[in-house]
């Protein structure tokens, strides 16, 4: 077999390799058998049952949303597109008219724009 032939045997290996990835992977079980609020943190690691309540970070990470009306200036400066002048800005603004009711509220915050609202959305929540 000359050069060509072993590259396009090792492409359609790889080819095949990639679509049984594709069908198992991610897979939707979730990982841990318990509802999103009884996720602790033990050693680093998410488990069910006892623990540490997870931080903004560690709750981002595990898909879970942040509760825009209690987050932190420094917690809500780690979701991603929101940064610290922002942060500041949302938490001034909670704390000058109270907790945000609607997110046309806080679409109103300078520096909030269509975009910025879209990531708060994903990633918070208003209770």
């Amino acid at each position: 077999m000359n050069r060509t032939g072993a590259l396009a045997v090792a492409a359609l290996g790889l080819l095949g390799l990639g679509v049984l990835a594709r069908g198992r992977w991610p897979d939707s079980t979730p990982a841990l058998d318990c509802e999103p609020g009884a996720v602790r943190v033990v050693d680093g690691v998410a488990v069910c049952g006892e623990g540490a309540v997870p931080s903004a970070s560690q709750r981002l990470l595990l898909g879970q949303r942040l509760d825009l009306n209690e987050v932190s200036e420094a917690e809500l400066a780690k979701v991603p597109g929101v940064g610290s002048s922002l942060a500041r800005r949302l938490v001034q603004a909670r704390e000058a008219q109270g907790r945000f009711v609607s997110w046309e509220q806080v679409s109103e915050v300078p520096g909030v724009g269509a975009a910025r609202l879209e990531t708060l959305q994903a990633t918070t929540e208003l209770r």
